[in-house]
């Protein structure tokens, strides 16, 4: 089975230089969760997406890597069914021309 998340927006600190301190900006997360259903589990996208904005608002990142990294530890942590995490955080916003990010894979051994 596998849930996604599309387009979660909201504003947050997050990044290095001096102005993305000072004032959130948008961020926007994709998220594609892979998991083992058994028993009547399953991975409630809602709750996924709580923890994606609270992660982010509340850590100030100075880097996206790090954010992804605290990221895929913390769903695999709360939704231990996932054997495999894929998550895009893009800044649309930081440069005129582009919309930049970063993104990570993560598998797991299947349960």
């Amino acid at each position: 089975m596998q849930i996604y998340i599309k387009n979660l927006s909201f504003n947050a600190i997050l990044g290095l230089l001096d102005f993305e301190r000072k004032k959130p900006q948008k961020i926007i997360v994709d998220a594609k969760i892979k998991y083992n259903q058994k028993d009547g589990n399953f991975i409630d996208y809602a709750k996924v997406a709580e923890l994606i904005k609270s992660t982010i608002i509340t850590n100030k990142f100075l880097l996206i890597e790090d954010a992804l990294k605290k990221l895929v530890s913390e769903i695999k942590d709360k939704f231990p069914p996932s054997c495999q995490i894929k998550l895009k955080i893009s800044k649309p916003d930081i440069l005129n021309d582009c919309i930049v990010g970063a993104k990570i894979k993560k598998n797991f051994k299947k349960n």
